[in-house]
């Protein structure tokens, strides 16, 4: 099933604005005040939202709750990856480990399947986004930490990805769905943050706001594109071109946060394999 150009434009933006809204988390000293603020900010979209749009059918309601569940983890991990790794070795280990869990999880759950060519690129897609995490060997002492999280970062991706390419077609409305789903995550990672730091969260959000709002601008628009994207396309379809968000995260975190570069070459291969696994997994 290959994607329709409308797609293909809806997961780019949608790569674009994920790879900004975590570098912004990575970048901040304040990680814990930023999310908030960025949580509380697509609650707040969310809120209205709901009020004007219908509800999403009975159906739904399981998978948005088991949705809102599994992205707590989520959050959780990534905020631990950040604080022990880099944004160009955590983000593409995590995203790079996502896409294979989620085209196995597709087959299991929903029936869909890949043909060898599609199978090959998805393969090629993800060889290309762990070699941009795996440039210097692997991971030692101190760096085990930040894989480790990283990977199960990536466990979650694979999981709520799953969940909500089937939530968003039973919830027969897209944008409820996605309203629905952000106000379920606000509130409890809010209020899990501000009784586990009550005094770091009360004094560091005010001056933290103009970031996090940006920051949940752009983290509510990547994650609903792809919600979208997702009632439109094949999840591993979606979920493979979704990753080339980390091309994205790996100049952001180089030519912006000046995290070390590595080899640059072996970072041009590792584009280049990215770019190959795409094409056929569109034929595919």
């Amino acid at each position: 099933m290959a994607l329709e150009p409308t797609v293909l434009a809806l997961v780019l933006m949608a790569a674009l604005a994920h790879a900004g809204w975590n570098a912004l988390v990575k970048a901040s000293g304040e990680r814990g005040a930023i999310f908030s603020v960025l949580l509380l900010t697509g609650g707040a979209f969310g809120l209205v939202a709901v009020l004007v749009l219908p509800l999403p059918a009975p159906e739904a309601w399981f998978y948005l709750i088991l949705s809102a569940v599994v992205h707590y983890g989520y959050y959780g991990f990534l905020l631990l990856a950040y604080r022990y790794g880099d944004l160009s070795h955590v983000y593409p280990l995590a995203r790079g480990s996502a896409p294979l869990m989620v085209a196995a999880g597709a087959w299991v759950m929903a029936g869909e399947q890949l043909g060898p060519m599609g199978i090959a690129g998805l393969v090629l897609a993800s060889g290309g986004i762990m070699s941009l995490a795996f440039e210097n060997g692997l991971p030692r002492d101190h760096a085990a930490k930040a894989v480790f999280f990283a990977i199960g970062t990536g466990v979650l991706i694979a999981a709520y990805t799953v969940v909500d390419g089937l939530g968003v077609r039973a919830s027969g409305a897209a944008l409820s769905y996605i309203a629905w789903l952000n106000v379920l995550e606000a509130a409890p990672i809010s209020l899990w943050l501000l009784a586990r730091r009550p005094a770091s969260f009360t004094g560091l959000t005010g001056r933290s706001w103009r970031r996090g709002i940006f920051g949940g601008v752009l983290a509510m628009s990547a994650y609903g594109l792809v919600i979208y994207a997702l009632s439109l396309g094949a999840m591993a379809h979606v979920s493979a071109l979704r990753e080339t968000s980390v091309l994205f995260a790996a100049l952001i975190g180089i030519l912006i946060l000046r995290e070390t570069a590595g080899s640059r070459g072996r970072r041009i291969a590792a584009a280049g394999l990215v770019s190959a696994g795409i094409i056929p997994l569109q034929l595919g």
